[in-house]
C-alpha cells in the first residue's frame, strides 16, 4: 500500500531554481549545508561505488576563470559572465564526477548519478529555505581549469556547480514543456 507524502510532491511540483546571479549572502554554514549533503548523497549509486564528491572555493576560482578564458580567447562578455559565477559567489559547491572503472556498474550510470547528486542537493537546498541553482559551464569540462582549480584525478570533472544563498527575489516563472509532446506512452 502506498504511503504518500504530498507536501513532498507539491514541493517538487512548485520547485523552482534561483537565478545564480540573485543569490547573495548571508549563506548556509557548515553546519547547516551538512544535511544538504547528506541528502544529496543518497543519491541513486548503483553498485555503491560512490562516483562523484563535493568542495568549494571562489575568489581563486575566479581569477583562474579569468586567466584561462584569455589564454582559449573566449569572447569578452562570455569571460566575463563565466567569471562572475565564481567572483560575485558566496557559496558553491562543485560537484565531481568521479568514475570509477566497474565490470557491474557501466561509467553512464555512475555519471547520471553525479548528476542526481546535483539535483539532490539543488532540491535540498531549496527545501531548506535557500535560493540554489545548478550550472556548469566550461570551467566543468576543462582539463586545466579542473587540474588547476580543483586538483582533480584525469577521470573526474564537474557534473555541476551548485550555488546556495539567500534568494533576492522570487525568480520569474519559465515555460514548461508540454508532456503531450514529450512524452510517448508504449503499449503492450
Amino acid at each position: 500500500m502506498p504511503n504518500p507524502q504530498p507536501e513532498v510532491l507539491d514541493f517538487l511540483l512548485k520547485r523552482r531554481s534561483r537565478p545564480a546571479k540573485t543569490l547573495t549572502a548571508p549563506v548556509p554554514d557548515r553546519a547547516a549545508l551538512a544535511p544538504m549533503l547528506v541528502a544529496a548523497a543518497r543519491s541513486p549509486d548503483h553498485g555503491k561505488l560512490e562516483p562523484w564528491r563535493e568542495g568549494a572555493a571562489l575568489a581563486r576560482l575566479a581569477g583562474l576563470t579569468a586567466s584561462r578564458g584569455q589564454t582559449l580567447a573566449m569572447e569578452a562578455d562570455k569571460l566575463e559572465k563565466t567569471r562572475r559565477q565564481f567572483g560575485d559567489a558566496d557559496l558553491v559547491v562543485a560537484v565531481v564526477a568521479a568514475p570509477v572503472e566497474s565490470e557491474k556498474v557501466p561509467e553512464v550510470e555512475q555519471v547520471l548519478s553525479a548528476g542526481a547528486v546535483c539535483l539532490a542537493l539543488l532540491n535540498a537546498a531549496l527545501a531548506s529555505g535557500w535560493g540554489a541553482n545548478w550550472l556548469t559551464g566550461w570551467m566543468a569540462s576543462d582539463r586545466f581549469f579542473l587540474d588547476e582549480g580543483l586538483g582533480l584525478a584525469g577521470n573526474e570533472f564537474v557534473a555541476g556547480f551548485i550555488h546556495i544563498g539567500t534568494q533576492t527575489h522570487a525568480p520569474p516563472e519559465r515555460p514548461r514543456p508540454d508532456l503531450s509532446v514529450k512524452t510517448t506512452w508504449v503499449s503492450a
